[in-house]
């Protein structure tokens, strides 16, 4: 999915970064992932990262480093969020450090050390002198903000990451391999009807295996999931669009009204028509 209200510098094909400088509504954004390394930095409010099943806090002006095919989702808790959102190739980054890819950053508020610290402060003062150059739009702003962001990746390689061993959790790494082949299929399908028979084959499992498979390593059934990605998708153009809300519930593969209004309150707080009613269209969410 693709950012939605957001100014992007487009891939670089000598550097591989992308900078977004996204606005969303607040709420939840479900599990997702990218090939990329992405760094967030918001520039407001407060936010909830889950990273395989992990959660950290994340508060303004603060950064936080989701790595590689990871799997992850958000929550931003203000009406209005507004993100630096990074995206770094590391197949790009190999021809600076060749050896990126045997190495995983861990950069979170809370995994930096004291020892850490000044380096967590420097790239965080890197962000907030992207933000400022984004700010002003010298004519040579592509130049200097690709530079800051090298900056701030080689502070990331240089003192938040770990080595990993040839044989990193293979076992660990084949449920995320499944996971990240259930997510994909799901974004690519979310509008059709979607039955367990679908993914199982997909993957190769039985039904009951992969009901407890799914559960134990995303902490929700496959079906919620499911769900959760169709409202968010349905939110999205809930703010815009203006095709009635039956259409946008059916649009999104939801075909129960009621309970995609008690499912779209749960997950976010309000109704579908308070949504409408409240955000212009054209101010949709992104992806983080």
């Amino acid at each position: 999915m693709e950012p939605i209200a957001s100014d992007v510098i487009p891939h670089i094909l000598t550097t591989g970064i992308s900078i977004a400088y996204t606005t969303a509504p607040g709420g939840y954004f479900p599990l997702h992932w990218h090939e990329q390394l992405e760094i967030l930095y918001p520039l407001n409010g407060t936010a909830d990262i889950t990273i395989e099943g992990k959660s950290f806090r994340l508060l303004k002006k603060h950064m936080l480093v989701v790595e590689s095919r990871k799997v992850h989702s958000t929550y931003t808790y203000d009406e209005l969020s507004m993100f630096v959102c990074i995206h770094v190739s590391k197949k790009h980054m190999r021809q600076y450090f060749p050896d990126i890819d045997s190495y995983q950053i861990l950069c979170t508020p809370e995994q930096a050390s004291e020892e850490q610290f000044p380096a967590y402060r420097s790239a965080c003062e890197l962000l907030e002198a992207l933000t400022r150059l984004y700010m002003e739009e010298p004519p040579t702003y592509r130049m200097e903000a690709e530079g800051l962001v090298l900056q701030i990746v080689s502070r990331l390689i240089r003192f938040f990451s770990v080595k990993q061993p040839p044989a990193y959790s293979p076992g660990n790494n084949l449920a995320m391999e499944r996971i990240r082949d259930v997510i994909t299929y799901v974004e690519g399908h979310y509008k059709e009807p979607i039955g367990l028979d679908d993914v199982t084959a997909l993957l190769g499992l039985g039904k009951e295996y992969f009901c407890r498979f799914f559960k134990q390593n995303m902490g929700m059934s496959f079906l919620g999931y499911l769900n959760e990605v169709r409202l968010a998708h349905a939110y999205e153009d809930l703010l815009n669009t203006n095709a009635p809300i039956s259409e946008v519930m059916e649009a999104n593969g939801l075909t129960n009204q009621k309970l995609f209004n008690s499912s779209f309150k749960s997950l976010y707080g309000c109704t579908p028509s308070s949504v409408r009613k409240e955000h212009t269209p054209g101010t949709g969410r992104a992806e983080l």
